[in-house]
């Protein structure tokens, strides 16, 4: 079977960004902990998903996304300053630390902390991986149809379709 929408995937990943020439590494997604999800509801990035559309179980592909097309570029005013106030329970991040936040929506999000005054703390709203070209290097262990649940839940329910195994 081939991946398209409303296929349950599951597949290894090395992701590494790509900044002036250089490669880092960023994280993994092993044979013993596959990334699974259920492909075409919106889950994943657009172009990941169309660049591993139409793969089968055994395929290995690497492929790169600019900026734009994975969490797009820096935007220099999405910069929010807290009341230091917010932070007595938990007391005062220190800069360089990723924070939750959540909107008046319910909408949760992580912010780092860019500067600490007494009375402010300084967000950047940006994705960590803003401003980055990534670069993936994928195989592909299981394709399969998803099950009525999964297409209801609008989420993979595990490799097997049942118990997230």
């Amino acid at each position: 079977m081939n991946i398209q929408p409303n296929t349950v995937v599951a597949l290894t990943y090395k992701l590494h960004t790509l900044n002036d020439g250089k490669k880092e590494f960023v994280e993994e997604a092993s044979k013993e902990n596959p990334l699974v999800f259920l492909s075409g509801v919106g889950m994943m990035l657009p172009k990941f998903e169309e660049n591993i559309q139409g793969l089968k179980k055994g395929d290995t592909v690497d492929f790169e996304l600019q900026a734009v097309d994975a969490y797009g570029d820096v935007d220099e005013a999405a910069v929010a300053q807290l009341p230091a106030d917010m932070f007595k329970e938990s007391g005062i991040p220190p800069v360089g630390e990723i924070i939750p936040l959540q909107d008046n929506q319910g909408n949760q999000f992580r912010a780092k902390v860019v500067e600490v005054s007494p009375e402010v703390v300084v967000v950047d709203l940006n994705h960590p991986m803003a401003g980055q070209n990534l670069h993936f290097d994928i195989e592909v262990l299981e394709v399969r149809e998803a099950t009525e649940d999964e297409l209801s839940h609008g989420h993979a329910h595990g490799i097997d379709g049942q118990s997230g195994h």
